[in-house]
């Protein structure tokens, strides 16, 4: 039988903090009243049941996993398991591609708002590797947040809304990063999900010519869409 332990209060704070959900550093980002129509749009593109991996042809699928493959290095320390990690990378290049996004500027997001934790709480609440505000849930989900925490539903919410504010803002991904993050308007938060895109960017050269606006809004070569094209 193993001797009783006592710890002194302040160890047992500590134990306890440490067994929470690390917390993630995130905005406030704002509920904002939705248009009938938009809703729906959003509620049809997130999906009602459990999203599931539905690539168009095998070409996309080996696409998605040869950009995965070149990244699996630089993602090691983060995602030690091999298949967890494959995983990972290849959903969000399925979530991001979906959603006319590129994977790497999506990679670059979850480096900043929960540093690749997938269990990862903010101080506001928001979820997961892209800190998904629980209300979002509500508005266009299932209801229950706490789906939030499995990983390709994580995706697709953080995916659709990041495509939802680029076309708000018309195309303007530093207005767009601020209104995902509750600051819209300020530049620390878009500057470091920017900085974050270039360590990744270069293995989207394997997905072909996709791209979003640029910091300045410019469109020129950018392929935009209304809508997450739906599978």
């Amino acid at each position: 039988m193993l001797p009783s332990v006592r710890l002194a209060p302040f160890a047992l704070v500590v134990l306890c903090l440490a067994l929470l959900p690390r917390m993630a550093h995130a905005g406030a980002q704002a509920e904002e009243p939705l248009a009938d129509s938009v809703r729906t749009a959003l509620s049809s593109a997130i999906g009602r049941s459990a999203p599931a991996l539905s690539f168009a042809d095998a070409r996309q699928r080996q696409q998605c996993e040869t950009w995965a493959g070149s990244l699996e290095n630089k993602l090691l320390k983060r995602k030690p398991d091999e298949l967890v990690r494959k995983e990972f990378l290849v959903t969000v290049c399925y979530e991001a591609k979906r959603a006319g996004l590129e994977p790497s500027l999506v990679l670059g997001l979850i480096q900043v708002e929960s540093g690749f934790r997938k269990y990862a709480i903010s101080s506001v609440g928001a979820r997961g590797y892209m800190q998904v505000m629980p209300f979002w849930s509500r508005l266009i989900g299932t209801g229950d947040p706490a789906s939030l925490f499995h990983m390709q539903t994580n995706l697709r919410f953080g995916c659709v809304i990041l495509r939802h504010y680029l076309d708000r803002e018309k195309g303007n991904l530093f207005m767009a990063l601020g209104r995902y993050n509750g600051s819209r308007g300020r530049a620390e938060y878009p500057n470091m999900v920017t900085a974050a895109w270039r360590t990744w960017k270069g293995a989207d050269d394997v997905l072909g010519t996709t791209r979003v606006a640029g910091a300045d809004g410019a469109n020129a070569g950018v392929r935009l869409v209304s809508q997450p094209p739906q599978r």
